[in-house]
């Protein structure tokens, strides 16, 4: 009966909640997990061959410096698989509690695998040619990436138990530091491969030579390695069951779902004779007066402050070589070839991705069950912030000769609690608040609010840090780094203040936060600390 609907939980989700960690959980964690390794290298790799791009594709040999991206090309390179990735969430996201999970969940896969490899194959040796068709597949490739985001997250969240729910959305979401690492260890191994190869003189001595014909490979290769461990997991992203709470709660379902969850979980779940969600006559929509009500205040706090994290992480980690250029950390491009400047950005990439951003996500994986999402997005957002003001009020000390080595730490422990902070924790709570009918909606319309932060980000930036005297050409005149880095530091800030509206899901049913299990006329208890 509706009544029983409303105050008992399904045997099949208790069944779930309270399952012990098995090989099932971690087979889900791979499978989401290479998704998102994907996504990061696929949405990160682009920062590493810019410079490149710019080299071969812009290159004047009357002028005395090597090429760059125009200002307009290099935000598009940038930005535009990030204006793909927030349509894809938004999209992606809605779909997911329409068809279910897992019926969505490969189409998103194999977008990203074709348009990575269409991205690589980009038309023509003209600029024009390349550029445009680069930017049209990696506008698609982001669609699927923000697909990915959604549908990950809830199915992770809808097939984890209670106890260990946030460490396996964590793991799943911890594979983007992988991917942003994997994609760094590609290009050093892709750059000095063709390095050896290919001998080729620095810029200064000779400005057509120092390209190289096989420069123009080098990049492609790069863009399109991404596609082999998604690839690779698309079969058994095939052979996952959709999940119980889709079956039963939206799909009205239940005996397929204590079927499916009792080969998956390899033990006997009794099956009820209720329908599923829609017995209750919760049919309630993301619009109406009664979602306000419940969770209005949820899908404010989800969406600002990852909407405040992505602007300021989003800056740092596209225009990182613009930083460590500015720093001295790169030598000037003219003293390298095409080659050697790529391998030197990805190694400085790959040390901040080491001891910054890879520990940031796997500390977060192991003390999220612990401390709790809460407390972590605020010491994460507060530790960003005193960070950020730590570089840009001693930066003109910090960037000269002999100081940069207090730079870079301090740079890599903004990324560090970047990701034992607020970057994991905005991915993990919106797949748990929210009612099941609506976590995929939600968790898209808060990634995709996210992504507009780093398209300010991406595009924002690079303008804002341009010299205030002496810009690079083809800018106008920004606030200069300094500035930048203290307009960062406040938006911290403020995503610190507004994750003051974050709840604790902290050891919680999926069903007890989204408060399904409540009847309408029924007082809803706070979620939060």
């Amino acid at each position: 009966s509706p009544a029983a609907m409303a105050t008992e939980q399904l045997n099949v989700l208790k069944a779930l909640d309270v399952a012990k960690t098995q090989l099932y959980h971690f087979k889900a964690v791979v499978i989401a997990g290479m998704g998102f390794f994907t996504d990061a290298y696929d949405l990160f790799c682009i920062a590493l061959v810019t410079k490149l791009l710019g080299r071969i594709y812009y290159t004047d040999p009357a002028l005395n410096e090597p090429g760059h991206l125009p200002a307009n090309v290099s935000a598009a390179v940038n930005g535009v698989a990030l204006c793909g990735t927030l349509a894809g969430q938004l999209f992606f996201g809605w779909l997911g509690d329409k068809l279910g999970r897992k019926s969505v969940y490969g189409f998103t896969l194999i977008l990203m695998v074709l348009c990575s490899i269409a991205s690589g194959l980009s038309f023509g040796h003209e600029a024009k040619g390349v550029m445009g068709t680069l930017c049209f597949f990696r506008f698609w490739l982001g669609f699927g990436v923000g697909g990915d985001y959604p549908l990950s997250a809830t199915i992770m969240s809808e097939y984890a138990n209670k106890k260990t729910r946030g460490t396996f959305i964590a793991a799943v979401f911890a594979m983007q530091g992988f991917g942003i690492l994997f994609g760094t260890i590609v290009t050093i191994i892709v750059s000095s491969a063709f390095r050896h190869a290919f001998p080729a003189p620095p810029f200064y001595i000779d400005a057509a030579a120092s390209i190289g014909p096989e420069a123009d490979y080098v990049w492609r290769i790069i863009v399109m390695f991404g596609t082999i461990p998604a690839a690779l997991t698309y079969y058994w992203r095939m052979k996952m069951p959709e999940t119980a709470r889709y079956t039963a709660l939206i799909a009205g379902n239940t005996k397929q779902a204590t079927s499916d969850m009792s080969k998956v979980l390899n033990k006997e779940i009794s099956e009820e004779n209720v329908q599923g969600e829609r017995a209750t006559g919760d049919t309630w929509g993301l619009f109406s007066r009664q979602f306000m009500k419940r969770h209005g205040v949820h899908l404010l706090a989800t969406t600002s402050t990852w909407f405040l994290l992505d602007v300021a992480f989003y800056s740092q980690n596209l225009f990182q070589k613009d930083i460590f250029t500015k720093i001295g950390w790169i030598p000037p491009a003219k003293t390298m070839n095409a080659l050697e400047e790529l391998y030197r950005i990805a190694r400085a990439q790959a040390l901040i991705a080491l001891c910054g951003t890879v520990p940031g996500y796997w500390f977060t994986v192991a003390f999220i069950d612990i401390i709790g999402r809460f407390w972590i997005q605020l010491m994460g957002f507060t530790m960003m912030t005193i960070f950020m003001l730590a570089i840009a009020i001693p930066y003109d000390y910090l960037v000269k000769p002999g100081h940069h080595t207090g730079f870079v730490v301090l740079y890599g422990l903004t990324f560090f609690f970047a990701n034992f902070g607020p970057n994991s924790t905005t991915f993990i709570v919106p797949a748990e608040i929210f009612p099941a009918r609506l976590r995929s909606t939600c968790h898209g319309i808060s990634a995709a609010t996210g992504k507009a932060g780093a398209i300010i980000g991406a595009f924002g930036f690079l303008y804002a840090s341009q010299d205030q005297k002496k810009p690079e050409t083809g800018y106008s005149r920004g606030i200069g780094m300094r500035n930048a880095l203290f307009v960062l530091a406040g938006t911290n800030f403020l995503g610190l203040l507004f994750s003051l509206l974050v709840p604790e899901s902290k050891g919680k049913s999926l069903e007890e936060l989204s408060k399904e299990n409540v009847g309408d006329d029924d007082t809803i208890a706070p979620t939060g600390v």
